[in-house]
């Protein structure tokens, strides 16, 4: 008689998560509004966190947006996040905060109304600052619950910023992470006091930190980046499958700055900038100029080495120090020039591709 062949062992289910007083359950998504605080007149503010709880097991990540609230990029790169078909196989559980600083995004202002920065005060107390309890808050409902976060960002006001990711490149698993991202240029950025990742890898949690284009602007590739680089990182994570399909484009393997500086205003005057972001330069290299409004006294702005410009200032109005110039520096300057080339074919490509799962209206 022949013998039954063994049953196939049944795949474990995922763990439900409990965020606030709701609790999800594997194969669900909910839209927890988790209570904040209530204003002086007497209005509940709540933070809005989209829980995708995969029916499979697999690592908890949380995709957080708007930490400055005029940081906008972020909210719409989770909004074409969440809409992605490829969360329909989703293994682990996807937690998504699209606005942390409801206060800063009412107000287009990158800080809360004690006028504190929320990514210098975690990991926040329950009993400090109005900006302190907010960040225990989002410590002890999201980051405390999940294995693994990005953190996304734009430059500040007047400032763009080239798509790049910020992480600690020392740490395998996450530079690991990094490289999935898909971007041209990782900078290995220290851990900021108060800052979320500085919190976040006291508590063992492994993060990214993506940087991108200017605040209180929309900038489509920067978004078009951002979602296909936390598409790629969850594909790294083995919360999404491989891509079967070829990929448009050959993966490149990123270039690692290992540091970076700002160049400032030498005097106050008019600002006019000779180079744009992604561009590599020499050293002695004249970046721009700045001038009196009659052009009658000039001041070149020189790069004191080689290097890829990362982010710059858009407003032409200076004064003295101000910050103009952020230049990524590598070991060697033919690494800057590959990096540069390859900043260059990222954007063009996301620049022309049709609507997929980048661009859902």
């Amino acid at each position: 008689m022949a013998r039954r062949a063994p049953a196939a062992r049944a795949e474990p289910a995922n763990e439900p998560i409990t965020i606030g007083e709701v609790t999800v359950q594997p194969g669900s998504r909910e839209l927890v509004l988790l209570p904040v605080t209530v204003l002086y007149t007497s209005n509940p503010v709540e933070m809005p966190v989209h829980v995708i709880c995969g029916k499979r097991p697999g690592p908890r990540l949380f995709v957080s947006a708007a930490i400055h609230g005029d940081e906008l990029n972020g909210i719409e790169i989770i909004r074409r996040l969440l809409k992605s078909s490829a969360l329909r196989h989703l293994r682990g559980t996807l937690v998504a905060v699209p606005i942390v600083n409801v206060f800063g995004v009412l107000n287009h202002s990158r800080y809360l109304p004690d006028r504190r920065d929320l990514n210098r005060s975690f990991p926040g107390s329950d009993h400090g600052s109005l900006t302190a309890r907010l960040a225990h808050l989002f410590m002890e409902e999201i980051v405390a619950k999940c294995t693994h976060g990005i953190d996304l960002h734009t430059g500040a006001l007047h400032r763009d910023n080239l798509p790049q990711i910020r992480a600690h490149m020392d740490d395998d698993e996450t530079a690991r992470l990094a490289r999935a991202f898909g971007v041209p240029v990782l900078l290995n950025s220290v851990l900021r006091d108060g800052s979320l990742r500085q919190a976040a890898d006291e508590s063992g949690i492994k993060m990214l930190l993506y940087e991108a284009g200017e605040a209180l602007r929309f900038d489509e590739v920067s978004i078009r980046v951002g979602v296909a680089g936390i598409l790629n990182v969850m594909r790294e994570l083995g919360m999404l499958a491989a891509r079967h399909k070829k990929p448009h484009k050959p993966k490149k393997e990123p270039f690692t700055a290992r540091s970076s500086s700002w160049l400032r205003a030498p005097q106050g005057g008019i600002f006019r900038a000779f180079v744009g972001l992604g561009e590599h330069i020499g050293p002695n290299t004249v970046l721009g100029m700045v001038s009196d409004p009659m052009g009658v006294e000039e001041e070149p702005i020189l790069s004191p080495n080689s290097g890829i410009v990362i982010g710059r200032t858009n407003l032409p109005l200076v004064n003295e120090g101000d910050a103009l110039f952020h230049v990524a520096r590598f070991e060697r300057s033919k690494q800057a020039e590959h990096a540069a080339v390859a900043v260059a074919e990222l954007h063009d490509f996301h620049e022309g591709l049709p609507p997929d799962e980048t661009e859902i209206r």
